[in-house]
């Protein structure tokens, strides 16, 4: 089962878990409430698992690619690692899919507040269109992921703030709409 959490308000480490004291979880529901989807599938079985398939027909992830996350696998390393943990938001959903290793997704609650979501090999996680995440790796610095997209992937990242776009708009109507 998925783990979440407020994040406490140290400059540490990103990789780190910045759990609070004392600590403060966050549940399904209220993941569920931010838009934030949740799915744990067997990873081993990516290839050929009917639950997978399931998802992606029923909400339309017809591109899909592989990436891994590590020092040995991705060029420019350091930079793309401070790249994806700069505060940002996409105008279409981010879906990911963890095959192996681990990380962290940061989301903003409706009062703008960080939680931590630790993803991990089976956890699959689907951010909704104009919500401000980030994404770290953990003290492990290694994730393989399988990147979903309805229709053609678009990889655009539009930094905070850009609370001006339509998406971040939709976003914020679908957040007092379930309040």
């Amino acid at each position: 089962m998925v783990q979440a959490w407020y994040l406490d308000d140290s400059a540490d480490d990103p990789r780190r878990p910045h759990r609070p004291e004392p600590a403060r979880p966050v549940g399904l529901e209220q993941l569920r409430r931010l838009g934030v989807l949740y799915w744990k599938l067997d990873a081993d079985r990516h290839e050929s698992d009917p639950e997978l398939e399931k998802i992606r027909k029923e909400r339309n992830y017809s591109w899909m690619d592989i990436v891994t996350l590590s020092k040995e696998k991705l060029p420019d390393y350091e930079e793309k690692i401070k790249m994806f943990y700069t505060e940002h938001l996409h105008l279409d959903e981010e879906i990911r899919y963890v095959l192996d290793g681990s990380g962290y997704f940061d989301v903003r609650d409706a009062e703008d507040r960080w939680i931590r979501i630790a993803v991990e090999k089976g956890d699959m996680i689907t951010l909704p269109a104009g919500i401000y995440h980030r994404f770290t790796l953990d003290e492990q610095n290694y994730v393989k992921a399988m990147r979903l997209f309805v229709g053609e992937p678009v990889w655009t990242a539009h930094n905070r703030p850009a609370d001006h776009l339509e998406a971040r708009g939709r976003y914020m109507a679908s957040l007092a709409q379930r309040a």
